[in-house]
């Protein structure tokens, strides 16, 4: 096999079958975290923030650690980026130094253009429109609980809240290469870009999926195998809580949502979490809540992602074996 350089910006810059083996790689990462070390020597990747981060830094840090490396940890205010130096500079420098770029933003652009300059695969840490590692922490999580990767296909995952939102789209994508029913409910004037429920279709009348978009909590919840949601307010709006919070407070994930849902049903939350809001106290803490085992996940499925961008790069085609 001859390698190729990949980044992964958005959910669907893999195939269903390559999700499956990322899939399969953090598995093997949650049952020995030392499972595949792809970085030769102190390999530095550097991961950059434009944005506040616990789950992110952290989780890249220490995976980029245990996978052989070195984590090159690099806020915004430590940075040229952050004194206007454009994107392609600081992507020029850093593929020369570094074995994976890791990048945190605002603006899709900004990582999109990043990749166009790397000689070294580029991960989406999270942006304004995609949230792809997340994504792929809580389908593992799905994995760990019900019957593994394999179990993945033809399950129904719903989403509550802000569908306008990076997690919305990322689930809506994400879950249709897993070959998933999704489902995402919010009021109006807060439903995803149509441009992104219709990639989301057409992926899914390949994989099997489904898609819904509603502004009926109900018709989301019926029956579903696992229920998100996320804070109501992004990140820098906290100003406009009280304004912002109004229209969803009919997506709050409750006991009475829960029970719409199939019995067993797993809750999952991105975090940080707002009790009361978004999410009730009884369901974040109660038995069918794996929101720890999810946080723990990103990083099982970074690590396991990383590797395989690694190994795709230098054409290695035996990390499963």
């Amino acid at each position: 096999m001859t390698g190729q350089l990949r980044h992964m910006l958005r959910d669907d810059d893999v195939t269903h079958e390559e999700q499956k083996q990322i899939l399969e790689l953090g598995m093997k990462f949650r049952e020995n975290r030392y499972y595949h070390r792809p970085f030769e020597g102190p390999q530095a990747v550097a991961v950059l923030f434009d944005k506040p981060s616990t789950r992110t830094r952290s989780s890249f840090a220490t995976g980029v650690a245990e996978l052989g490396g070195y984590p090159l940890v690099i806020d915004k205010s430590g940075s040229q980026l952050g004194r206007g130096e454009p994107v392609a500079d600081t992507s020029r420098v850093l593929t020369r130094m570094t074995s994976a770029i890791v990048w945190r933003t605002f603006g899709q652009d900004r990582v999109e253009q990043m990749a166009r300059y790397a000689t070294v695969p580029v991960v989406n840490a999270l942006t304004d429109e995609f949230h792809p590692c997340q994504i792929l922490a809580d389908l593992l999580t799905i994995a760990q609980f019900r019957g593994g990767v394999d179990a993945l296909p033809g399950k129904t995952i719903a989403y509550f809240g802000d569908c306008a939102n990076n997690m919305a789209n990322s689930y809506l994508l994400g879950g249709a290469v897993a070959g998933m029913h999704v489902r995402v409910a919010g009021p109006y004037g807060y439903l995803p870009d149509p441009r992104i429920v219709a990639d989301a279709e057409r992926i899914a009348a390949q994989t099997g999926g489904s898609i819904l978009v509603t502004t009926d909590p109900r018709e989301a919840a019926k029956d579903a195998d696992c229920i998100f949601t996320d804070t109501w307010v992004s990140m820098g709006e906290e100003a406009e809580y009280a304004v912002r919070s109004k229209p969803f407070w009919e997506y709050q994930v409750n006991d009475e949502l829960m029970a719409l849902a199939k019995p067993d049903a797993l809750f999952q939350h991105c975090l940080p979490a707002y009790r009361g809001k978004e999410v009730t106290e009884s369901v974040i803490d109660g038995p069918q809540s794996v929101v720890w085992d999810e946080a723990e996940n990103r990083l099982h499925a970074q690590k396991a992602l990383l590797t395989w961008l690694i190994g795709q790069q230098r054409g290695d085609d035996g990390l499963l074996s």
